[in-house]
């Protein structure tokens, strides 16, 4: 098939346009259809319960007090916690049959037989069937009671603390504003059982399962599985066999002449490149540790192995689990961007040999914009959530709290400026590519991959604390899953390929045709894909199908990148002891394989409807969430920080003897992690799920089953593996960055990679 590149680009703005189309017209559809919030709620005798302005208000707690990164609701958020949304239907379902077994036995709930328990139950689950969405809702004398009850429980939850859920003192620091966040918890759980005005479900398609509430799985649950999995061998044979008709040149080593890092120049603006590399690396070991105290907060809650008994040092109120989770999260995403940036300023001097003037000074500059604005989100989140910061400003310059998203706005508008700035970085080093090579090329895709990160990253810019949690979760998505389905993948593709045609393995015009089929197969599947996260959590159930297709295609272009990896794999191979990019080529394969693993294998798995259903929230999604974010983008990352490094470092100080011994710690501990610990508990936790219902596999009482804690205790071998793992490549980062080689000014001739691939098109 003679597919050129004009007709791949052709598809690709296609492609582009039709995602926009579907993405744009979902979000009106999915805005004008939210669950309503009541004006008002009723008593049984008319007296006011709560009002629109208290469930908003709740929702500000929520966010501002870091609930979010404690437990979840709708299903997104931490797995500390239990889910609110879950917990508050089953705290409900359980005070109205308690009011009812009084009310109509004089008895106990539990001390009724087995008769008048299924009468009572069936009263409830009748009750709140019939609820009924409208301006004004009215409860019943059992849901008032329910309702109070539960305001209680969370006043002594979140208020006065629970140090055996690791809940501190004071998390929400009065009894008022702990009510108001369990008037928004209730009406979630009201949100769950009540039916869609004309519809048959429930504002959430009947999520979370809970039987005793009417909660079941719907059917499309089942019938778009089905069709998932037809859909999945159908189109990964249509996929693979287009990729395979078009004919792309496979990299190869052989006759070639791969040029050395002795005969790079370095130029002053990829000294400074590298200095990304150093900061990225603090944040990861931050985040590595940060992640094994979170991990051990599940067996200890209010402990770190006795050490806070012996020095006096009470840790879950001055890092709480949600604080610390945030802290996780958040250098997670900096560290892998802060690589990702310095690569993207590293690499078109390598491949132009052309360095604008002051172009060395702006990437420093860069680099102080970005430490000023990771210290300043930081500190504010900790300053936000420990109530500091009051009025308005909580959410502008402490935490806005919604996972991943955390950091107040003002650093958010800080993080789009660096990414702009960044733009404008790569484009003036890119110029003399950008200005010979059409608008496909390598140089304009590194810019359009780089742009669509901003874009999308600006969708989290379309809401405020005062907008319906269901319309602010569609937004947070889109900024959340977009990057890492769609713009980081097309990151990940035009990197790699650029890497390729610098280590003269590929040609710069077959490298650009392998991208652009990647990138149509990310774009065309991963963005819509995004619908997935929408079932359940009170948009519209024409998400149901759209993301069950979708969501199902995202896994044809992680084979594909999946087969790239094998190949280079090939390629390392027959390149033999001299080849001196062996390192940065084992990190790129890593990253392929851990994308199929985790992104591909497990994202499918859990993304089933009718499995995600049980699962979602679940620690199935954070074997999916590790497996994929640190497995498949963070060894890209470190894969690029190595090959910077290689061509930086003085030939005679370059060792890969530590660099090695981090790779095979991080993989194998990540696998222990995984495979041995988190995966394990997930599917406990489905089991779970399945028989005693949804909020029974989120509670303390799953957690503190011996085997759940055993199964924690094994996680501590692979945790141990990546924080030593980091901990060594940290200490060779710096040791390398000592031994690099003077930058020089760049003369005619001298350039091999920039001769060959500006003549190459």
């Amino acid at each position: 098939m003679q597919v050129t590149r004009k007709h791949l680009a052709m598809a690709l703005v296609a492609a582009f346009v039709f995602n926009l189309v579907v993405m744009g017209a979902g979000a009106w559809y999915s805005t004008t259809n939210a669950p309503p919030i009541p004006q008002e709620v009723v008593g049984p005798d008319g007296e006011e319960i709560t009002t629109k302005d208290q469930v908003q208000a709740g929702k500000t707690v929520f966010q501002s007090d870091g609930l979010m990164n404690h437990g979840s609701i709708l299903g997104n958020g931490a797995y500390y916690g239990p889910d609110y949304t879950a917990d508050a239907l089953d705290l409900k379902v359980r005070h109205m049959r308690e009011y009812y077994a009084r009310a109509e036995h004089n008895a106990s709930y539990t001390n009724l037989s087995a008769g008048d328990r299924a009468a009572v139950n069936a009263t409830v689950q009748s009750e709140l069937g019939g609820s009924e969405a409208g301006d004004v809702v009215q409860y019943s004398a059992a849901e008032l009671y329910a309702h109070q009850q539960v305001r209680e429980e969370y006043v002594r939850r979140y208020h006065e603390g629970e140090s055996h859920r690791g809940v501190p003192a004071d998390m929400i620091d009065s009894e008022e504003r702990a009510r108001q966040f369990a008037d928004f918890a209730m009406w979630t759980a009201w949100v769950s059982h009540t039916d869609r005005p004309g519809g048959e479900n429930s504002f959430t398609n009947e999520w979370p399962f809970a039987p005793g509430a009417g909660n079941q799985p719907p059917a499309s649950a089942m019938t778009w599985s089905v069709v998932a999995m037809v859909l999945l061998v159908a189109g990964a044979g249509a996929g693979i066999w287009l990729y395979r008709a078009i004919e792309l040149d496979e990299p190869d080593s052989a006759g070639v002449s791969i040029p050395d890092p002795d005969d790079v120049t370095i130029l002053p603006s990829q000294i400074a490149a590298t200095r990304f590399v150093a900061i990225g690396a603090l944040l990861f070991l931050a985040q590595v540790l940060l992640g094994g105290l979170l991990a051990h907060f599940y067996i200890e809650r209010d402990a770190f192995f006795g050490l806070g008994e012996r020095f006096g040092f009470e840790i879950l109120q001055w890092l709480p689990f949600a604080l610390a989770k945030t802290w996780h999260i958040d250098l997670g995403i900096l560290w892998i961007a802060t690589l990702w940036l310095g690569a993207g300023v590293f690499l078109p001097a390598l491949l132009t040999g052309y360095e604008p003037t002051n172009q060395a000074r702006y990437v420093n500059g860069l680099l102080v914009a970005l430490v000023v604005v990771v210290v300043g989100g930081l500190v504010g989140i900790w300053l936000g959530a420990q109530g500091y910061i009051d009025g308005a400003l909580w959410w502008i310059l402490g935490n806005e709290g919604l996972e991943y998203l955390e950091v107040g706005r003002l650093w958010q508008v800080g993080l789009l400026a660096g990414f702009l700035i960044w733009a404008v970085l790569v484009w003036r080093g890119f110029r003399p590519l950008l200005q010979r090579e059409q608008r496909f090329g390598l140089a304009h895709m590194i810019l359009y991959a780089g742009g669509s990160i901003a874009l999308l990253f600006c969708a989290g810019f379309l809401y405020t604390p005062q907008t319906n949690i269901v319309v602010t979760e569609f937004w947070r998505w889109w900024v959340v899953h977009m990057w890492v389905e769609g713009a980081f993948e097309f990151f990940i593709v035009a990197i790699v390929g650029l890497v390729l045609v610098s280590m003269n393995l590929l040609q710069k015009k077959s490298a650009e045709k392998a991208v652009m089929l990647q990138a149509l197969f990310v774009m065309g599947t991963g963005v819509i894909g995004v619908s997935h996260h929408y079932w359940w959590v009170g948009q519209p159930d024409i998400w149901v199908p759209i993301g069950s297709a979708f969501s199902t295609l995202e896994l044809i272009p992680l084979v594909l990148i999946l087969y790239e990896a094998l190949g280079q794999y090939r390629v390392m191979v027959q390149s033999g002891e001299g080849f001196p990019y062996t390192l940065p080529f084992m990190f790129i394969i890593a990253s392929g394989v851990w994308n199929f693993v985790g992104a591909g294998v497990l994202g499918f798995f859990i993304n089933l409807p009718l499995i995600n259903y049980y699962e979602h929230g679940t620690y199935l999604t954070v074997g999916h969430a590790h497996a994929a974010m640190f497995g498949a983008f963070g060894f890209l990352a470190i894969g690029m920080a190595v090959y910077m490094l290689r061509i930086t470092t003085r030939s005679g100080a370059w060792s890969e003897r530590r660099l090695r011994w981090s790779f095979w710690l991080w993989n194998v501990g990540l696998a222990l992690m995984v495979f041995v610990s988190v995966l394990p508990v997930g599917f406990l936790q489905l089991e779970t799920v399945f028989t005693a219902g949804y909020d029974a596999g989120r509670s303390l009482a799953f957690y503190e089953q011996p085997i759940v804690q055993a199964l924690f205790w094994a996680r501590m071998p692979g945790d141990t593996l990546i924080i030593l793992g980091t901990a060594i490549f940290g200490y060779d980062v710096v040791a390398k960055l000592r031994n690099q080689s003077a930058a020089e000014t760049p003369t005619e001739g001298s350039q091999p990679i920039a001769d060959r691939v500006l003549g190459d098109d």
